[in-house]
């Protein structure tokens, strides 16, 4: 008998992609509907390793896919500065544990398996690739207490070199925003009327925070005390929402 290779495409397998899909999908768009935007920061993160756009395993190496786009989400949303993520075993197995209570992020590992089935039509051996999907939960170290000191190991000191600018932070200050600093998340909050900031000093340069700062109070300046903008918006990536961006980036 002849053995031959075929893809197969379906399997009678449980298949729980879907549900993976949905629970993603639905975190990155409540972020998003927060106001929290998942991406490269012009700002330094806090820790050693690097930005929080840089989603780490535990052993170093870099996430991929969505799993990059999905751990971003958790760190904006959680305002976590360290990008090394780990599941609740790996954390047990470097002398770690997860703190009680503590919620995990969503990842996702696709692979294949070949499986060796008889033809009944030609009584060939036919070997079935099978595509697979499973989710899983992995903790940011922020999460886990007792690994290694590196694990922790803070940045070492990138501070902003560059002066304030006394002009536009009277002018930000005369708009009557309430401007709030601290964290590693830049966003408008529209359920409390706040825009948060990281501090003046994380960002690379005075042009930097300045020009965060513009957009993010120019999304306070749709609050319905004020302009009461929301342009039809019902829901996320709706038109509504794309013009409301394309306001803060003019």
């Amino acid at each position: 008998m002849t053995r031959k290779n075929k893809t197969n495409r379906t399997s009678n397998r449980p298949d729980n992609r879907a549900d993976i899909y949905t629970r993603i999908t639905d975190q990155i768009i409540a972020a998003l509907e927060q106001g929290i935007k998942p991406w490269t920061q012009p700002w330094n993160a806090a820790h050693a390793a690097g930005p929080v756009s840089r989603p780490l395993r535990h052993n170093g190496q870099p996430y991929s896919g969505i799993n990059v786009l999905t751990l971003w989400a958790s760190s904006m949303e959680r305002h976590f500065a360290a990008p090394i993520w780990m599941t609740f075993k790996q954390a047990r197995e470097l002398g770690g544990h997860v703190r009680k209570g503590e919620k995990g992020s969503p990842v996702v590992y696709a692979n294949t398996l070949t499986r060796t089935e008889l033809d009944e039509a030609t009584g060939e051996e036919i070997d079935q690739t099978i595509p697979f999907m499973k989710g899983y939960s992995v903790f940011n170290i922020e999460q886990i207490e007792g690994l290694p000191d590196h694990y922790y190991a803070p940045a070492k000191a990138q501070l902003n070199p560059d002066q304030r600018i006394a002009a536009a932070d009277a002018f930000f200050a005369d708009t009557g925003a309430d401007i709030r600093h601290g964290g590693s998340s830049a966003y408008y909050c529209p359920s409390e009327d706040y825009v948060q900031m990281p501090i003046f000093e994380s960002f690379r340069d005075a042009e930097s925070y300045y020009a965060t700062l513009a957009h993010e109070c120019t999304h306070w300046t749709r609050h319905k005390s004020r302009l009461d903008r929301d342009f039809g918006r019902e829901k996320f990536g709706d038109a509504g929402y794309a013009r409301e961006e394309l306001v803060a980036l003019s």
